[in-house]
């Protein structure tokens, strides 16, 4: 039985070949634990080259990543300004609030991103002490919609931020996604935060993330927070291998342009069909398409995605990096029987 190629997630895909071998590679011998090993020492310092980072720190999980840098940011009585839509906001389980003791502030953003007017709109209670102080601006890269911020908008909203006395955090738990959009470095794309993400799991890896720390000053709390936060592996060596091999000869970057490419196919073949309208630009991985409520349940048959917006009848399709354009058209196939029925 042939098994259908998941629309559902990036999450749902394998690990890429390359990746792979490279964990089995790293299985060889022993090798001390919790990061004092070579590998990690190599992944580590190819990271910081990369982005240009202050340091670079492995975790485990998105989750664990944006906890900890926000940690990192926060001052005890500090609040998080992000959009609705954020991961922090609506997919962790309030591990965020709870687990940093903040607020999050959150503001609309129909496009997934956030502004600096509407950052200032949550600077009002700033010196009332009845009230959560802002501290960081959270930003995600790519959006939860699948839209980029271009450079511009993140310098604009970096500029007005620091102007402003607050601190920049920026989920990138898609970063590799934005930069191939933009056709931009990682780099260029971290001048515009204090503290990054930048997710692996998502874009070939088996499960690897990595904590960028751009100001200086900031990492040297970063050992005891990743320990107190269960983000510390003791057999580093392995999330350091998927990131080695990620980053030799920019496979990152093939990964993430080959998946973005897989989005855009999607893309347009779906406007193509009668009763589909894709909603949101397609400038990542990511496609949002409203269609009728019943073709939504018959195609969802065929195969998992979520449905993003009941009330609108709005799904999301993903792709990864190891979509293919069969795949593409074989889902396309589908939708357009299932439209026209």
């Amino acid at each position: 039985m042939t098994q259908r190629k998941s629309f559902g997630s990036d999450n749902h895909a394998g690990v890429h070949p390359a990746v792979l071998q490279a964990i089995v590679d790293a299985n060889a011998g022993d090798a001390v634990a919790y990061g004092a090993d070579e590998r990690t020492g190599h992944a580590t310092a190819a990271l910081r080259e990369v982005f240009g980072a202050d340091e670079a720190f492995l975790v485990m999980n998105g989750s664990g990543a944006n906890v900890l840098g926000l940690s990192l940011l926060l001052r005890r009585h500090e609040a998080v300004i992000c959009a609705e839509t954020a991961h922090i906001n609506t997919d962790e389980c309030g591990s965020a609030e709870r687990l940093t003791g903040t607020k999050l502030l959150a503001v609309p953003s129909p496009d997934g991103k956030i502004t600096p007017d509407l950052i200032a709109e949550r600077l009002s209670g700033r010196g009332d002490d009845h009230r959560s102080q802002p501290g960081v601006v959270a930003v995600t890269q790519s959006t939860e919609h699948g839209t980029c911020y271009t450079l511009a908008e993140l310098r604009k909203i970096t500029d007005f931020c620091h102007a402003s006395d607050l601190r920049v955090f920026l989920d990138g738990a898609r970063l590799a996604n934005a930069a191939a959009s933009l056709d931009c470095s990682l780099a260029e794309l971290a001048e515009c935060a204090d503290v990054l993400s930048f997710g692996g799991t998502k874009n070939g890896a088996m499960g690897a993330e990595a904590l960028i720390v751009m100001s200086p000053g900031l990492a040297a709390d970063v050992p005891y927070l990743r320990k107190q936060q269960t983000q510390l592996t003791s057999k580093m060596r392995f999330v350091a291998a998927q990131f080695a091999a990620l980053l030799h000869d920019d496979l990152w970057r093939a990964n993430a342009a080959h998946a973005n490419a897989m989005a855009r196919r999607l893309a347009d073949g779906a406007v193509a069909v009668d009763g589909v309208d894709v909603v949101y630009p397609v400038q990542a991985n990511a496609v949002f398409a409203r269609l009728h409520p019943r073709h939504i349940a018959a195609l969802q048959r065929e195969g998992f995605f979520h449905t993003w917006d009941e009330r609108d009848s709005v799904v999301r399709w993903m792709t990864a990096f190891d979509t293919t354009e069969a795949d593409v058209d074989a889902f396309l196939a589908t939708v357009r029987a299932t439209a026209s029925g």
